[in-house]
């Protein structure tokens, strides 16, 4: 009742400041450059694992862990998607990389969530209800269970990483939420880019075909069309 009275009272108390915000929202320049960054990056960083592959087989298990911590800030920045490093982790660790690749997305969740508070303004919240009217009723939707509806989203393994966390941040989730949500979703995509890793032969016919097996394409399609239903059903009218 508290966030439905204050979703209604910031409409009618925070002016618009500019036409600006309508055209381009920090937000959504944020927003669409953490989505364009993986697209660019993939290519290199698939480069670098093919190229440097003796390399990454010569790490010791506690490099692997402090490269844990630096892969997380850069999925957290949108540099690199972990669902791409689940499939190095598979090929080069096996299934023990299977919690550093979980602790990854959870570091790289609660990354997003300080950045997202720290670089949005308080008054965002109110200022996109004022310019798309529509958003109030998605925002009440979405308090009223939003760990079920981060479940669905990150159980998909087409719905950009960083792009999701950042809006959930912006929408007023709570990091706890974010967290069980979070981990609740990502664990089976996680689970299947790695197994793809562990199946693998060589790392460069991995990363250029990582769904090439009916397989996996059939549990990827699997996923995406729960997902879809999921997120479809939350946000169907009562």
């Amino acid at each position: 009742m508290g966030f439905r009275f204050y979703l209604c009272t910031k409409i009618t108390k925070i002016p618009l400041s500019n036409s600006v915000f309508r055209k381009y929202p920090l937000p959504l320049v944020i927003s669409t450059a953490m989505f364009v960054m993986p697209l660019l990056t993939s290519s290199l960083l698939t480069a670098w694992a093919i190229g440097y592959e003796a390399w990454w087989a010569a790490l010791s298990l506690e490099n692997w862990i402090f490269l844990t911590i630096a892969l997380a800030l850069a999925s957290s920045l949108a540099l690199v998607p972990p669902g791409y490093l689940a499939l190095v982790y598979g090929y080069f660790l096996g299934w023990i990389g299977l919690p550093l690749i979980i602790l990854l997305n959870m570091a790289a969740i609660g990354l997003v969530y300080g950045l997202g508070k720290k670089l949005i303004p308080p008054a965002f919240l109110g200022q996109l209800q004022e310019a798309y009217p529509a958003a109030a009723k998605v925002l009440l939707r979405f308090h009223e269970n939003p760990v079920r509806l981060i479940f669905f989203t990150k159980l998909s393994p087409v719905l950009p990483f960083a792009v999701t966390n950042l809006l959930f941040a912006l929408a007023g989730a709570r990091l706890p939420q974010m967290l069980l949500g979070g981990a609740l979703g990502m664990v089976p995509r996680t689970i299947l880019s790695l197994w793809i890793g562990t199946k693998a032969k060589e790392i460069k016919y991995l990363l250029e075909n990582p769904n090439e097996d009916p397989s996996t394409q059939l549990l990827i399609v699997a996923l995406v069309l729960f997902s879809t239903l999921g997120i479809g059903w939350f946000f169907k009218k009562k």
